[in-house]
């Protein structure tokens, strides 16, 4: 990113647009996060997966991926947490590369876990 130039990330919401939840969204929801708001410093883009799981103030049980750009100044900035209460959970990840918030952000995390499985099941079928 240069000086002047915000995030690039992809923003949008599966429950207004369903396109929003394919592992790669399309190319209408690219968002220059510099032109959200005036003034606002945009420093990441997240990737959020909401679950209703039981009907909560007349909301239905649903699931749904919203994808936008943000700020965050705590440790979780290039990571994922969740938190879960009032009848649902959601998992938030958060990225800093431009249209990061696309497909799975847990990738390289994910990809380490595999391969040490990996590792362990070839070592444990040679003994």
């Amino acid at each position: 990113m240069f000086q002047g130039e915000g995030i690039k990330c992809y923003d949008c919401n599966s429950h207004n647009d369903t396109r929003c939840a394919q592992e790669v969204p399309p190319e209408i929801f690219k968002k220059d996060c510099s032109e959200h708001i005036e003034g606002s410093k945009y420093t990441l883009c997240r990737k959020i997966v909401q679950s209703i799981e039981h009907e909560v103030n007349g909301l239905q049980p649903d699931s749904r991926i919203i994808r936008n750009c943000g700020w965050d100044t705590s440790n979780y900035v290039g990571r994922c947490y969740q938190r879960s209460g009032f009848g649902g959970r959601q998992e938030v990840c958060t990225c800093t590369t431009d249209l990061c918030n696309a497909a799975n952000l847990n990738g390289p995390a994910t990809a380490a876990t595999i391969a040490a499985f990996s590792i362990a099941a070839l070592v444990a079928f040679r003994l």
